[in-house]
């Protein structure tokens, strides 16, 4: 099948899905998507979708219809979203690796239709999740073994072609987040996101960048995912995709495919810095290693630097904004040697203000809450308008975070406002990424996060937690004397925990909610002794 095959027809739809297509067209045999073993060129991509569209309409998805899906990182989900959004239906996607409990909340807030999901890689899951639903909701399976038909299958000889029907513009897809609360929220992207996808990748091409190949490990039901993995199909690249996260094999793969580009947490570039087969491994093809999903400590990254050249590029962005600045070919400047804490300048259409409580902007070098505007931006908490109303006003995303933009237009992201630490008898504001900024750079400090416990006599005071380089100790009390001479008494961490690794969030976040609750559960058994604190 093709599209001249389907006629003009296809443009009736109202869809960006045929401007990619068009594009799938264009680069033909060229090689598209790989994983597990299997390769696809654009041809075969392009025909994909369309031969899903038209297996999904023949079992009754039209624009409007709410797909929920639970796969892991397959080659097919590319296609699959579009072949969805090309019928208009609203799509609605789990994270793989989410706790039980997160995905039947998450399946209980979307309301589907129709449940699809991957009968090879979630077999457990998804089988259980299709019992919660009932009989009110159809299963499709992509793979054999499941209780409905497998959409994946080869269609019958002389089975109905594609028939385009007008989809409009009103496309969505939901994402699952959970932010700082644990409750999950359905993030409402609209087609305005993926046009400016579409967008960027064309201003990316004109401006003569090379092809990528790309290693993603970030699923489609992550944004992350769904940029990284449409961005690379539509300029024309090759989209590895892996299943799970590991260092050493990740290296392997960026050598033996000649990796040009990944994205990575801060904890998951640590990873890579540490393993030992770095010393060994050809890392000479990167020309972007995107880091994100949080701060990097600019000890770490002056490490990354040295070991894999100016390929880094610091990405700040959210699940309801995906990227909001950006700060490519990363080097330590002498004459900016505080930008290795910056997160760059707005990327694409986006505009960054920094306001106070009051939503009034604030001049360079004032600290507020980041607002941000762009087509990339979301629509809107699913079925949540009051939260909603409150996250976007007059068209601005506020995002939760505090930060300052310098008179370059630089933004130094400083600290989420929910973990803003307010201590002290004058309700002084500390924030927790300087304190692990400067713990990361202490002589056998792997890694270290802060958070804000109850204090009787101050409110609410630091306590650290320090993940220690193999073989050296430091002690509690040197790295809270460190803070104290870089700061003062008021920043100073009031207990210091050290654990094997930090806890991450299915995003490759450091979990602090799980930090929290660990120093809650430690309090009240009693576990915060006089040798857990660092000086007082």
């Amino acid at each position: 099948m093709t599209i001249r095959s389907v006629g003009d027809d296809l443009a009736r739809t109202g869809s960006y899905v045929v401007r990619a297509l068009r594009l799938f067209d264009a680069y033909g045999d060229r090689e598209a998507v790989a994983g597990k073993g299997r390769r696809l060129t654009y041809r075969q991509v392009r025909d994909q979708v369309l031969d899903l569209a038209a297996g999904l309409q023949e079992r009754g998805v039209r624009a409007g219809t709410g797909v929920l899906v639970l796969a892991g990182n397959t080659i097919e989900l590319p296609a699959l979203q579009l072949a969805l959004h090309l019928l208009g239906a609203r799509t609605m996607w789990i994270a793989p690796i989410a706790g039980r409990t997160e995905i039947e909340q998450f399946a209980a807030l979307s309301q589907p239709d129709l449940f699809l999901y991957d009968a090879v890689g979630k077999a457990e899951p998804g089988a259980r999740l299709s019992k919660q639903l009932g009989h009110r909701v159809p299963v499709l399976c992509l793979g054999e073994g499941g209780p409905g038909p497998n959409l994946l299958a080869p269609r019958a000889p002389g089975a109905a072609a594609f028939r385009p029907e007008r989809a409009g513009d009103d496309i969505a897809t939901c994402l699952q987040t959970s932010g700082t609360t644990g409750v999950p929220k359905l993030v409402h992207h609209r087609q305005a996101f993926y046009e400016q996808i579409l967008t960027l990748a064309a201003d990316f091409v004109a401006a003569g960048n090379p092809l990528l190949r790309h290693l993603s490990h970030s699923p489609m039901a992550f944004a992350s995912g769904q940029i990284t993995g449409l961005f690379n199909l539509f300029t024309g690249g090759v989209l590895f995709l892996e299943e799970t996260w590991d260092a050493g094999n990740a290296l392997a793969i960026i050598e033996r495919e000649r990796i040009n580009s990944t994205y990575v947490s801060p904890p998951l570039l640590y990873q890579l810095l540490d393993h030992p087969a770095l010393a060994t491994t050809d890392v000479t093809s990167l020309f972007m290693l995107n880091v994100g999903a949080g701060p990097a400590a600019p000890s770490r990254l002056r490490q990354a630097i040295a070991a894999f050249g100016p390929c880094l590029r610091i990405v700040y962005g959210l699940s309801e904004v995906i990227v909001v600045t950006a700060q490519p070919g990363l080097t330590e400047d002498p004459e900016h040697p505080e930008r290795l804490r910056s997160s760059g300048t707005p990327y694409g259409d986006v505009r960054v203000q920094i306001r106070d409580g009051e939503g009034t902007p604030l001049e360079p070098g004032e600290t507020g809450e980041i607002w941000a505007a762009s087509r990339l931006a979301f629509a809107g908490y699913w079925g949540r308008p009051e939260l909603t109303a409150r996250t976007i006003v007059d068209g601005w995303v506020r995002t939760g975070d505090l930060g300052f933009l310098d008179e370059d237009g630089y933004l130094y992201v400083v600290d989420r406002v929910a973990d803003t630490i307010i201590t002290g008898k004058a309700n002084w504001n500390v924030y927790t990424r300087p304190i692990e900024d400067l713990l990361a750079a202490q002589p056998g400090v792997r890694a270290a996060a802060v958070i804000g416990v109850p204090d009787e006599e101050y409110g609410e005071v630091p306590h650290a937690y320090v993940v220690r380089r193999a073989g050296e100790h430091p002690a509690a009390a040197d790295l809270a004397a460190a803070v104290v001479a870089e700061y003062n008494e008021m920043w100073e961490p009031r207990g210091v925990t050290f654990l094997d690794e930090l806890p991450l969030t299915i995003a490759g976040k450091v979990d602090k909610q799980a930090l929290r609750s660990r120093w809650a559960d430690g309090h009240r058994a009693g576990e915060h002794r006089a040798g857990d604190r660092a000086s007082r």
